[in-house]
């Protein structure tokens, strides 16, 4: 695993710790690229335990002293970035060890954000209410007893993140309310010019729509800034109108541009376009195809390529700064790539992989039996029978009431046998609902 930036440790016990957690790394990486079984959480948390065990060692040997961070909290932090996410393969979403790597990955977007200022409402929101989940799992957890300075390890990360997202927050409560709305279509303008620029073919009629809308936003405006039905000029006006400008230069650059990426930088324009699209798919088939572990190599290759950058930005072999398209650019996909991981994270559900073949063809049937419901039913009893033969096949695979694989039971039984009773349920009111037509449109012969 590379440790840019990091020298070797110094102390005789550092080298040793550093050489077992190597050797713990190695197995959790083994283990996420074998896929000839699901992953078994005896395997995880007892590799949970061992990297727990260094790193109290750890602990010991810095207590008292002041330690220049080196190759050893390199190794940690992909121990538990890769433990974290093991956690979320096995089903085990709702313990602190599985916060680990979500609270990075968002500390990763908050940094963007705030280095952009560029983000909206739904952003801020979707991340509050995940850190606030995170902090009630914490808080919650039983199985930290062992580790109590992984508790506060955890929340001091959430922390840090909350201390970022309070400032963003900030800065959209500047905004004047009857503002926000045009804000936000900014950002999103934005964002979607940015996704056109990366298309592989490359539209100029795609952007001359943008520049219609940005103009359409531009004549709302009096003597240049926004104002209310008074003509009083609303609180943010400026901060606003800076951002239409900003979207207006970029249609300019993007459409000198044309979609021709300069060939210096290409090399890492493909990278990081590899990266989003394989995320995109994903993001597309995440229940049958997303193994969570599988998340941590796009991390690591995301990481590599941000940090690598110079004061905000990347320089080629001669020492010159990306210009301001490239950089643009390349920030987008590395945002967007951060967003999806983000997306992909907190929609893990908390099932071990080996139950999410069954869960998913539950959620299937779930959303069918819904779209029969919301459309009137069915006409007789008969159209239930597939359905009502599916959800008994399903239940009849339990063993004493739960799903076994061999001699292995999963995590994320209940959360399997709660769909399941759903489906039961749901299924069970079509049919009193079909009965009762049924009898309805039977005439009384008595």
């Amino acid at each position: 695993m590379d440790t840019p930036k990091f020298p070797p440790p110094q102390d005789e016990g550092e080298k040793q710790v550093l050489a077992a957690l190597s050797e713990i790394q190695d197995q959790l990486l083994l283990r996420k690229l074998d896929r000839t079984t699901y992953v078994r959480s005896h395997d995880v948390l007892g590799l949970y335990e061992q990297t727990l065990e260094q790193v109290k060692r750890l602990n010991d040997i810095r207590d008292g002293k002041s330690i220049e961070e080196n190759q050893v909290d390199r190794v940690v932090d992909s121990c538990f970035q890769l433990l974290s996410l093991f956690f979320m393969t096995i089903g085990r979403n709702n313990e602190a060890p599985a916060a680990y790597a979500l609270t990075s990955t968002i500390k990763r977007l908050l940094d963007h954000l705030t280095e952009a200022d560029l983000f909206s409402a739904k952003d801020l929101d979707s991340m509050s209410h995940t850190l606030e989940h995170m902090s009630e799992i914490i808080h919650s957890n039983s199985n930290i007893e062992s580790a109590p300075w992984l508790e506060t390890l955890i929340a001091g990360r959430i922390d840090r993140c909350r201390a970022s997202l309070t400032k963003l927050q900030k800065k959209v409560e500047d905004i004047a309310e009857p503002l926000r709305p045009t804000a936000e279509r900014l950002v999103s303008i934005l964002r979607q010019m940015a996704a056109v620029n990366t298309r592989s073919k490359f539209s100029p009629k795609d952007i001359h729509k943008f520049e219609q809308q940005l103009k359409d936003i531009s004549e709302t405006r009096k003597d240049g800034n926004f104002v209310d039905e008074q003509g009083n000029i609303l609180q943010g006006s400026e901060k606003v109108s800076s951002l239409l400008e900003r979207c207006q230069m970029y249609t300019g650059i993007i459409l000198e541009r044309g979609g021709k990426f300069p060939d210096k930088w290409r090399q890492i324009y493909n990278v990081l376009l590899g990266i989003r699209n394989e995320l995109d798919k994903l993001s597309l088939t995440q229940a049958w195809s997303l193994r969570e572990t599988d998340l941590f190599d796009f991390q690591r290759q995301l990481d590599k390529i941000d940090e690598s950058r110079v004061d905000g930005n990347w320089l080629d072999e001669d020492g010159q700064p990306a210009d301001l398209y490239v950089q643009r650019t390349l920030l987008y996909l590395i945002r967007r790539s951060y967003g999806y991981i983000y997306h992909l994270m907190i929609s893990s559900e908390p099932v071990s992989e080996a139950l999410l073949p069954i869960y998913n063809q539950l959620q299937t049937l779930k959303r069918c039996l819904m779209e029969v419901k919301n459309s009137g039913g069915v006409a007789s009893v008969r159209e239930l029978y597939p359905y009502s033969m599916k959800l008994n096949s399903i239940d009849n695979m339990r063993v004493d009431g739960k799903f076994m694989v061999g001699e292995d039971i999963p995590e994320g039984q209940g959360s399997v046998t709660e769909l399941l009773a759903e489906c039961f349920d749901l299924n069970y009111e079509l049919r009193i609902a079909a009965e009762d037509v049924s009898r309805s449109q039977t005439p009384d012969t008595r």
